[in-house]
């Protein structure tokens, strides 16, 4: 058994010897052992041809210099958890030290018991085979001084990486450490920002309850006071009311007879002006004077309304005469014919200012004339009202519907008149009634065909196939609305006149 055994090793290859047997655990750093020459010299080592790979040390080195380098842009969390990292990973790398330097001590007890195999082999075997086992003992000689210097080189690196991992342990009980100061100085910033908040808690609910308390103390005050004033009021303000209303309606009475004064006298003095010029004796001038039957009652200025009546307060039925108003210029005598004036009474519109209102009525076969004594009066503050307004781009009037297209309609809504620069829109809430921009076919003017509501209705055809009568709450905001949409129009070069008027003198 013992012969047949040498045979066969004695057949096998060196590579065979070396890759096979007792000698497999040896290789624990390397995947196979160096392969040996021999030499001219003796035995050379020669090692396979491997990538390198870094070493522990290096390794170890690299992950602290990059800690070191990082920890100063780290925060406290993470650079715990970085050295917690780095000390587990120095655990593992001794832990793997301890196991290589196992291995190592194994590998000795192989070489050991393999040299021992090969001496006894040397004394059984001779000839070639017996050169074969020296060449082999020297390759474990070899071999083993190898190991030997690994040995070292492990146990150096050892003590390094237990130095670095007894540091890595420091640098994290300080960074634990750290953790743990700044968790206390953060509990107490909360614990001092949480008596901060109460305490403002508490302050406010302390002036919510004396704001309460004062604030019911101001109501009652003000309440009070309300009172008082009411009842001072009631009993100062009427009677002074009452007097500022009753010295208003005396100076409106004045005002009236003065200018009734005015108006007669002004017409005798145009009967007589008409006798100096034609040379009439005092009884055809008293003939003519009879035959003057009408006359215009009423104030001659805007917002007012003229009325016809007559002289000697004869009862006269105008269902059977026929009525025309025109106006008249200053300075000439061409009358310019009002279309659709043709009732006894006419409330002048901005257009009629600065000029005489004239009115001629047809009964029984005769014509007769009524004239206003002098040219129509602009209503006070209007053309600095309609000034300001027309700084902004568009205003807004309550208007109700009183026509629309002739037709009567109920005056039950109220709708919204907005006079823009370029347009005029009537609407109720968001329905829009009609919106036109300013043209040629748009028509604007007072109401011409009688009626109380007359001085505060104009009548506006947005085009040719609808037109509407409204009413405005005031005279004031009839006119300045009549004034305004003019002076919109003429700045899109649109002269806005009523059905049949001229271009504005």
């Amino acid at each position: 058994m013992t012969r047949s055994s040498t045979i066969d090793f004695g057949r096998k290859k060196q590579g065979e010897l070396f890759g096979s047997g007792p000698l497999r655990p040896v290789n624990i750093i390397r995947n196979k052992f160096p392969t040996y020459k021999n030499g001219s010299n003796g035995i050379v080592i020669k090692l396979v041809d491997a990538p390198e790979m870094p070493s522990l040390k290096e390794a170890v080195a690299k992950e602290t210099t990059d800690l070191l380098d990082r920890c100063q842009r780290l925060s406290v969390r993470e650079l715990t958890m970085k050295f917690e990292k780095g000390f587990n990973t120095a655990t593992l790398l001794s832990n793997e030290a301890k196991w290589r330097h196992a291995a190592l001590l194994e590998r000795d007890i192989l070489l050991k018991n393999l040299k021992s195999v090969l001496e006894s082999l040397r004394g059984r075997v001779g000839g070639k085979n017996k050169d074969e086992i020296e060449e082999s003992l020297s390759m474990v000689d070899i071999l083993a001084v190898e190991l030997s210097k690994r040995e070292d080189e492990l146990l150096q690196q050892k003590t390094e990486i237990t130095k670095i991992a007894a540091t890595l342990k420091l640098a994290s009980k300080d960074a634990k450490r750290i953790v743990d100061e700044e968790r206390a100085n953060a509990q107490l910033e909360i614990e001092s920002a949480k008596a901060a908040v109460q305490k403002i808690q508490l302050a406010l609910k302390e002036h919510e309850n004396f704001y309460q308390r004062t604030g019911k103390q101001d109501v009652d005050e003000l309440k009070e006071e309300v009172q008082e004033a009411r009842r001072v009021k009631m009993l100062h303000c009427p009677s002074k009311a009452m007097d500022i209303e009753n010295e208003i309606q005396v100076l409106r009475d004045q005002l009236a007879e003065k200018s009734s004064d005015s108006l007669h006298l002004l017409k005798e003095l145009e009967l007589h002006r008409c006798y100096e010029e034609n040379d009439m004796p005092l009884y055809e001038l008293k003939g003519l004077e009879t035959l003057a039957l009408y006359e215009l009652k009423g104030l001659e200025t805007l917002g007012s309304m003229l009325r016809i009546v007559v002289q000697d307060c004869a009862h006269v039925d105008f269902s059977n005469s026929s009525i025309q108003w025109f106006r008249i210029q200053p300075e000439g005598s061409k009358n310019e014919i009002i279309s659709g004036a043709t009732k006894p009474v006419y409330a002048p519109e901005p257009h009629d200012v600065g000029r005489y209102i004239q009115a001629e009525i047809k009964f029984g076969g005769q014509i007769s004339i009524a004239k206003t004594s002098g040219p129509i009066d602009p209503a006070a503050g209007l053309v600095d009202y309609v000034e300001a307004l027309v700084r902004n781009p568009e205003t807004d009037y309550n208007v109700v519907i009183l026509q629309v297209n002739g037709i009567a309609q109920a005056a039950d809504s109220v709708h919204v008149l907005s006079i823009g620069r370029l347009r005029m829109r009537l609407a109720k809430e968001k329905a829009v009634v009609a919106k036109e921009f300013y043209s040629s076919s748009m028509q604007l003017c007072g109401v011409r065909g009688g009626g109380d509501a007359a001085p505060q209705a104009i009548f506006w055809q947005p085009r040719k196939d609808l037109s509407f009568v409204l009413a405005f709450e005031t005279t004031r905001e009839r006119n300045s609305a009549l004034m305004l949409a003019r002076r919109f129009a003429i700045d899109c070069n649109i002269n806005l006149t009523g059905p049949g008027d001229k271009t504005p003198w």
